[in-house]
Parts: structure tokens; C-alpha cells; sequence
């Protein structure tokens, strides 16, 4: 795919009414072959537990099912949310998948719960938790992962050692000053919290200090992308993305339903705000709408990384668009002064 703009993929393993987890999974699978034939650099899978119409729960599980289908892709977490899991449960589990498919696992950790009061009891979480003790879980989960230190009693085997790259994801401010003090990379969700964005890459920039692995800032954004052969004929393809959140506001099942030709008759003004301002980032339409899209969105930012987040009823169709953004992403030149490794 050439030098230009690095892009990858973040699936939640979207399911359709009435269908089996497994033919979502199929279809996930079917999507990271493709997009590894067409130079993706990650294929990341969610953490959500208990929303009806996701398959991506067990996101270990699902890393190890597709980096057995695939050969060269980077395959990852987007992300494991830390506080649901111990530290030394996430090592071992990731030094598993590290030492199974050597180089290609990627680490993306997020803060959040991932779900509601009731899954966040039912997964034993501590629920005077407010997410303050996520830097000391890190903490704890870097040990198990580096070099085994003098005197460390427990020990993550498989993981110890390992080094399995980490990226701290984040909706706000708070992980991408944390990312930018460790010199970690970070991944901010645009495709849901576009609202922070802008916020949340200056913090990331300005607090970041280099690192043993990064001399400059990796920032990643993940955002909503359908690119069609028209801009009519994205925007249909939009609808169900939009009435996934729509579905998501009034508490109903969120699984893929079938674009409409217009979501006026769906929802109600206040709605419709509520739906607009999470999709506020997405970058919809026709191959030099998604280019100008992609470039406005690189230039203000300074990514160094798109991770897209594509979502239609169609198999088909998603495939579509995730080859359009593959033949576009060249196209776009990025920012001199972000990532560089050391």
C-alpha cells in the first residue's frame, strides 16, 4: 500500500437479527483475510459484554481465531478494558497469543467498563471503581509482559518477556496524557467521542515524553468510514450505522439492520442531535470525498494511524468500502513530525 497513510480495522463483530454469533465471526474472519490482502496494517477486535447484537466479548478468543486465519496482519485488542480483568490474567493470555503467532499481536487497553452497572457486577468488578487505578494495573501488567525483574515473585508464563506492543486507548483526555507521559502509542475513538478528539491529540502531544520504544508521538484515530461509489450511496449505507446508535440511545438491540432511504420517519429531533453528534467524525461518501475526508481529518490531528470502523448490513458492501479506503490511504501524506520508533 505504499508510504502513505497506515490504516487497520476496528471490529465490534456486528450480528444481524436472528443470526448465530458464529456467521458474524465468519464474516469478521472473511474481512481480516481481505483487508490483509489489501495492506492493513492491524485488525483490531472490541471489548463489549452483554449488548445484544456484538459478538466480541471473549476479545482474546477472537485475536487467536483470526491470527490463526491470517498470516501477515497485525492482530489486536480494541481494546481489553483493564479494570474487567487482572493484570496477570492479561499477560498470561496475550504472551499465549504472542508466543502462538510471534510479532503480529497487538495489545490496545482501555479504562472503561465496557458495559453497564449490571455486567460490570456481574464481572466482579470492584464498583467503587472510578478507573483511578488504571495507571497501577498498567504498572502491574508492564511487569508481567517485560523482563523478568530481580526478585519478582509471580510471573506470567507465558507473557514474561514477551513485550507484547501496548496501546493505550482512550475517549478523553485522561488515557492520552497518560499515554504521552509513558511514551506509549494512543488510539482515541473518534468513531464514538468525536467530541474530544482534537482535545484529547493535543494533550497526547504536548505531555508526551520519549520513550525506550518511541522518540515521537504514535497517535491513532478510529473513525466511521463508508466509502461508495457515490456520495448517495454512502449516505444510504450510513443509515445503519445510524440506527445502531439510534437503537443504542433507546436501549434496544444493536444489531446491523438493512439501510433506509431516509431516517426522518425513524427518529425524533432530539435523537437525531443525540445520534449526529456521536457519528460527527465519520467520513462518508464517494473515493474523493473519503480522500478529502481522510486528509482534513490526518492534517488537524497529526495521526500517524486511521483505524477505520466500517459497518453495513452486506458483507459485501463492507468489503467494498474497506478496498476503496485501502486504494486511497497512499494518497494521503501525513505529518513529519509524528511516528518514528526508536
Amino acid at each position: 500500500m505504499g508510504h502513505g497513510l497506515a490504516v487497520s480495522v476496528l471490529d465490534l463483530v456486528g450480528m444481524r437479527a436472528g443470526e448465530p454469533a458464529g456467521s458474524a465471526i465468519a464474516r469478521s474472519v472473511d474481512l481480516a483475510q481481505h483487508v490483509e490482502q489489501w495492506g492493513y496494517k492491524r485488525y483490531w477486535l472490541a471489548e463489549h459484554h452483554a449488548i445484544s447484537g456484538l459478538a466480541c466479548s471473549a476479545t482474546p478468543v477472537l485475536i487467536g481465531h483470526v491470527a490463526g486465519a491470517t498470516k501477515t496482519i497485525r492482530v489486536g485488542s480494541g481494546g481489553v478494558m483493564l479494570p474487567n480483568h487482572a493484570p496477570l490474567v492479561v499477560a498470561e493470555q496475550f504472551g499465549t497469543l504472542e508466543s502462538l503467532y510471534p510479532g503480529r499481536i497487538d495489545l490496545g487497553l482501555g479504562r472503561a467498563p465496557g458495559g453497564d452497572f449490571h455486567t460490570m457486577r456481574a464481572l466482579r468488578r470492584d464498583l467503587r471503581q472510578t478507573g483511578d487505578d488504571f495507571p497501577a494495573l498498567l504498572e502491574e501488567l508492564q511487569t508481567y509482559l517485560g523482563p523478568e525483574k530481580p526478585g519478582q515473585v509471580v510471573k506470567a508464563i507465558p507473557g514474561q518477556g514477551s513485550n507484547v506492543p501496548i496501546t493505550l486507548l482512550g475517549s478523553s483526555g485522561v488515557s492520552a496524557q497518560l499515554a504521552g507521559m509513558l511514551g506509549l502509542p494512543f488510539a482515541f475513538a473518534a468513531h464514538f467521542a468525536p467530541e474530544y478528539l482534537y482535545e484529547a491529540a493535543r494533550l497526547y502531544c504536548e505531555r508526551f515524553r520519549p520513550s525506550g520504544l518511541w522518540r515521537k508521538p504514535y497517535l491513532m484515530v478510529a473513525v466511521q468510514v463508508i466509502a461508495a461509489e457515490t456520495d448517495k450511496a454512502a449516505w444510504r449505507l450510513f443509515t445503519t450505522p445510524q440506527q445502531r446508535f439510534l437503537r443504542l440511545i433507546r436501549n434496544q438491540p444493536v444489531e446491523l439492520l438493512p439501510p433506509v432511504d431516509s431516517m426522518e420517519p425513524l427518529w425524533q429531533d432530539w435523537e437525531r442531535a443525540a445520534v449526529e453528534s456521536k457519528l460527527a467524525a465519520a467520513i462518508v461518501g464517494s473515493d474523493a470525498t473519503v480522500k478529502a475526508g481522510l486528509e482534513k481529518l490526518v492534517g488537524d490531528t497529526g495521526a500517524a494511524e486511521l483505524i477505520v470502523v466500517t459497518d453495513t448490513n452486506e458483507h459485501a458492501e463492507r468489503l467494498h468500502s474497506y478496498e476503496r479506503v485501502a486504494a486511497i490511504a497512499p494518497m494521503i501524506e501525513l505529518m513529519p513530525t509524528v511516528a518514528v520508533r526508536a
